[in-house]
């Protein structure tokens, strides 16, 4: 199931339970982690993917990025997508 919302497209998959949104990191913390503010405002704790670790994509503060938040802990998040700096 599809959404269109301004330019980016947002997916929500019912078997898996995931919202999939773009958001911006704000701050790089160890071990893979990031602080990411999303469009709505929201700040969440997100964590590197093993597809872009295993890949050693490189991500910094700045960068837009695509993110999967849980549906039962919006909190946090897996980092899926690296867009960039700009859009």
């Amino acid at each position: 199931m599809a959404a269109a919302a301004a330019n980016w497209i947002i997916f929500f998959n019912h078997s898996q339970q995931k919202w999939v949104a773009k958001g911006l990191i704000t701050e790089s913390l160890p071990n893979g982690m990031f602080w990411v503010r999303l469009e709505n405002g929201d700040v969440v704790l997100g964590y590197v993917s093993g597809k872009i670790r295993r890949n050693s994509i490189r991500m910094l503060p700045g960068d837009y990025v695509k993110i999967e938040v849980s549906r039962y802990d919006s909190t946090r998040g897996r980092i899926v997508y690296r867009i960039g700096k700009d859009l």
